[in-house]
């Protein structure tokens, strides 16, 4: 079950509920009985598996510490 956050838009109390995704959201604070609204957070993400290695992707300045590409396909 997710965790959702509400946040009273009167007093500011937030509350932390354990909600199916079938609930209805909660929608009078306990406190003060002002309006809730739902605090949207940033998703957590993690990626496994192969390929996500940091070795992966460019880094800034990697031309200038390794041949550059017109070096290596030279022929003598």
């Amino acid at each position: 079950m997710p965790l959702y956050v509400y946040r009273c838009d009167s007093c500011g109390h937030e509350v932390e509920r354990l909600q199916r995704f079938s609930d209805p959201p909660l929608t009078t604070c306990g406190r003060c009985g002002g309006p809730l609204e739902k605090v949207l957070f940033p998703p957590g993400l993690q990626f496994k598996g192969t390929g996500w290695y940091v070795t992966d992707y460019a880094r800034r300045g990697a031309s200038e510490s390794g041949p550059s590409k017109s070096e290596t396909d030279e022929t003598p």
